[in-house]
């Protein structure tokens, strides 16, 4: 499709370092100029942000969109779209498809699925785990068709997957290769003893909020604390996904900037909104693992990403039909749709004093592409692909079932009015998203690594 041309004018543009009122020119697929009374040119169509925010366009390293193989709950499309219209115009996607993305074929397999269906740009994780071990000496682990190497979601494949589980895992990866490593950090052994004595208490009949305890602290720290020490013993470069508790937290070091560290960690939004009261709420709808814990944990996790502990915000977005959620205790499925309320869901956050706008772009914006090397993502600048959101923070947002765009067609935040609105998203100087409606023509692209 032919690419427009737009001056953008009047809005405050955010940054880590702050923000300001400035223009930004448009053209083809990078933002050309940035400055104060810009003249419109020939051929541009001129949008007045007067009293609009102006933000990077967020980038969620960590969702699971479910193609191939569970199309059921999720598309590539329909999820991109819920990302576009949540302001999120990358995201990374994790491997426990159908079948898991487990070798750099079936990477490029999803690249292609990828390529034809999204509305936002898109990085795919290579699956690790027990299971494909042996086969990873045989793959070209410097490849970078593939953002980096994870374990998540792949204990749903079978038993005694986690690599948290296998200590020496981390070395036989470690000696292959020094790109990141992320991993879903629980013990297995906790979870099943605690698992077993709550069956032994109640049978089936486990009251969902049990699943914070059944998933409980020590389960995360033990196996973060450990997967830590080997980490640091080897200097090699390990990073913890959705960590959840304060106290795991404090293992990280929040002194380094990020582009020295070599352990690393993020947090993902379920956890830094919701608690343990919610589970009274909302029921198996919030049921996420690892689980989301008390409110100290919430408010702990706040403090730490404020202080740097915690490098950046993701959603693991992850989304399931109403009817599997909505089963008994061992039989609901843990996750639920985030990303198209990422940026609301902070700004609510904002609102509540937790976070300042600048820290809301460090961490979804400027820290992921950093931590990855990102090419030309993640900051609003000359040069830079145009990937932005334009959002009016004070005007309200009812959600409706009607107005989602995730395939599994509900949220918890049905009925919720969010105090921001996402008015405008643009994918590569395209704009995808405007006034609740998706620009169909607009496709994402593969990011480039460095």
């Amino acid at each position: 499709m032919k690419q427009a041309a737009y001056l953008i004018a009047n809005g405050i543009v955010v940054s880590s370092k702050g923000s300001e009122a400035l223009d930004i020119r448009i053209a083809n697929d990078r933002i050309i100029e940035i400055g104060t009374s810009l003249k419109l040119r020939p051929g541009e169509r001129f949008i007045d942000a007067s009293g609009k925010h102006i933000f990077p366009g967020l980038i969620d390293t960590h969702v699971h969109f479910r193609e191939p193989g569970l199309t059921h709950k999720a598309t590539w499309q329909t999820e991109s779209a819920a990302a576009v219209a949540g302001g999120v115009t990358t995201v990374f996607d994790m491997p426990n498809t159908e079948p898991a993305t487990l070798s750099p074929e079936l990477v490029q397999e999803k690249l292609n699925i990828a390529k034809a269906n999204s509305y936002c740009n898109f990085g795919i994780f290579l699956g690790v785990s027990a299971s494909n071990l042996d086969l990873l000496k045989d793959y070209d682990l410097e490849d970078k068709k593939f953002v980096a190497l994870t374990d998540d979601g792949l204990y749903f494949s079978g038993a005694n997957q986690l690599l948290a589980d296998h200590p020496e895992a981390f070395e036989r990866i470690w000696k292959q290769t020094d790109r990141i490593v992320a991993i879903h950090s629980e013990d297995s052994a906790l979870i099943e003893q605690s698992e077993e004595a709550y069956i032994k208490k109640y049978g089936r009949d486990i009251p969902i909020d049990a699943h914070a305890q059944i998933r409980s602290e020590d389960a995360c720290f033990v196996a973060t604390k450990r997967s830590l020490e080997l980490a640091k013993k080897t200097n090699s470069r390990l990073h913890i996904l959705h960590l959840t508790t304060y106290k795991e937290a404090l293992l990280f070091d929040k002194d380094l900037p990020l582009a020295q560290k070599r352990q690393t960690c993020e947090v993902s939004i379920p956890h830094l909104y919701f608690s343990l009261e919610d589970y009274q709420t909302f029921g198996p709808l919030s049921k996420y693992n690892p689980s989301i814990k008390t409110k100290a944990d919430k408010l702990g996790l706040l403090k730490a990403l404020n202080e740097n502990y915690i490098d950046f915000i993701t959603t693991d977005h992850s989304p399931h039909t109403l009817e599997e959620k909505q089963q008994p205790y061992m039989q609901s499925k843990s996750g639920g749709p985030m990303v198209q309320h990422l940026l609301q869901m902070l700004l609510s956050l904002v609102d509540a004093g937790f976070l300042s706008l600048e820290k809301v772009v460090e961490k979804t914006a400027e820290n992921p592409a950093l931590f990855y090397g990102i090419k030309e993502r993640g900051f609003i600048k000359e040069g830079y692909y145009a990937d932005l959101v334009l959002v009016d923070i004070d005007k309200p947002h009812a959600v409706t079932k009607e107005n989602l765009h995730s395939k599994c067609a509900w949220s918890v935040f049905v009925g919720h009015t969010f105090s921001s609105t996402v008015e405008m998203t643009f994918v590569n100087g395209q704009m995808v998203y405007e006034n609740g409606k998706i620009n169909t023509d607009v496709r994402g692209r593969k990011v480039e690594i460095n």
